[in-house]
């Protein structure tokens, strides 16, 4: 038996994929087999939504997103432009779950701009993952993540920052000069890096 896939205002959705009348998906987006948006959900133009995802009607994804197989997005999840979300990474989002208690508000996680999540790493409600930083893959993450910064393991601890373009920093004397041409400044006192012309 032949499938045709079905084009939902220019994406792309698998003919196995399955996406609620009221869900909103952007131009170019592309949601694969086996994967569910729920409706109230938004999900940006030229996104990646790989096999058996699922995004809750409360998710807004913004643009240019990667979402690998086996993700759950869960009511109270903010997804911000160019974030990467790798195979099986969990996001909770109820601090005190009971079977059948609901809270009367979910706790925002915020993933800004730029950011990776490592495969099989867990973040916790509440939490925002800052601009450009990348999780490890199985890492826990309890806390808030500063921008460009690097955390691996359970609990996750920073590990060193990292450039817009992924490679780890190397400062000395509070600066680092990246490969790929960007240069950075090392403010310690209050934990962040700046990059500078």
């Amino acid at each position: 038996m032949t499938t045709t896939p079905f084009v939902h205002f220019t994406a792309f959705i698998h003919p196995r994929a399955l996406v609620d009348e009221d869900a909103a998906i952007g131009p170019h987006t592309r949601v694969w087999a086996f994967a569910h948006v729920v409706s109230g959900a938004v999900v940006g133009a030229d996104c990646n939504l790989c096999d058996h995802t699922f995004v809750e009607g409360g998710v807004r994804v913004g643009d240019r997103v990667t979402i690998k197989s086996g993700v759950y997005l869960w009511d109270g999840l903010q997804v911000a432009d160019d974030v990467f979300i790798g195979p099986a990474a969990v996001f909770s989002n109820d601090r005190r779950p009971r079977s059948k208690q609901y809270p009367s508000a979910f706790p925002v996680t915020t993933l800004e701009a730029g950011c990776s999540i490592g495969a099989g790493a867990i973040v916790l409600p509440g939490i925002t993952i800052g601009h450009r930083a990348m999780i490890g893959a199985g890492a826990v993450v309890t806390r808030d993540v500063p921008s460009h910064a690097l955390v691996v393991g359970n609990p996750a601890r920073p590990r060193g920052w990292v450039c817009s373009c992924g490679e780890k920093l190397a400062f000395a004397e509070r600066h680092a000069a990246c490969g790929c041409g960007r240069r950075f400044r090392l403010d310690a006192a209050e934990d962040k890096i700046q990059e500078i012309a």
